[in-house]
């Protein structure tokens, strides 16, 4: 009697193993997931501008052009302030010293014959209605240089949200009629990853402008989001 159960006990436990096996083999097989990348975007009114603006004065020596330069960004720099601009709002952009060559003679090399300084600085214009006004008084004032014009959203971060919750969305109905096509079905959210979301400025060039009331159209701005998110499939 005891020799029998001494076989009998490892036959139950091979069983046992031999049951666990495609459970084991469940577990290993990948899981089915679907990504998809979508965009949203919303269309806004820029509130703020920046202006690249300022003066460049020639001399005969360097030392000639900076002083002509330096009285003229004076008035400029003034003149903003007097026109409501805050300090704060005012920052240097560029200041270069260049010297300026002669036409050079046939076998002769360009000679030096002055120099020029520019010196730009940005303005930030919080309020768009005084924008016109504000270019009227650079000019006025000496500035004879304008880099650019950008058109900026002040929260843009904050109206980027209802973008992000567009893209989500956009993305949600992509991968559910991909599931579909498929014959599975859209399941848990397994990783979330934000893109790039954009909200560039909308640049306006101009090398020099007229002191005149100076139309302005601010237009709109698109902001753009993106997402990439992974679902399981059922």
């Amino acid at each position: 009697m005891r020799s029998l159960r001494k076989y009998v006990r490892p036959a139950i436990v091979g069983l046992a193993l031999i049951g666990a096996i495609p459970a084991h083999a469940e577990e290993d097989k990948p899981r089915r997931t679907i990504t998809v990348t979508a965009s949203g975007s919303v269309t806004v009114e820029p509130d703020q501008a920046r202006i690249t603006s300022g003066v460049m004065a020639d001399g005969s020596t360097a030392r000639e052009a900076l002083s002509k330069n330096t009285e003229a960004m004076q008035k400029v720099i003034a003149e903003m302030k007097a026109s409501g601009i805050d300090a704060k709002d005012i920052q240097t952009a560029s200041f270069r010293v260049e010297p300026r060559y002669t036409r050079p003679v046939e076998g002769q090399a360009a000679k030096i014959d002055g120099y020029s300084v520019t010196n730009e600085v940005q303005v930030l214009v919080r309020d768009l209605d005084k924008l016109g006004d504000i270019l009227d008084r650079l000019v006025t004032a000496g500035a004879n240089q304008t880099a650019g014009l950008n058109f900026e959203v002040s929260k843009a971060e904050m109206l980027l949200d209802e973008a992000r919750k567009e893209a989500v969305v956009n993305a949600r109905r992509r991968a559910e009629l991909y599931a579909a096509a498929a014959g599975a079905e859209v399941g848990e959210v397994l990783t979330i990853t934000e893109g790039e979301a954009m909200a560039p400025p909308r640049p306006v060039f101009a090398r020099a402008m007229k002191a005149e009331a100076v139309p302005i159209e601010r237009g709109t701005e698109t902001l753009e989001a993106s997402v990439t998110i992974t679902w399981a499939l059922q």
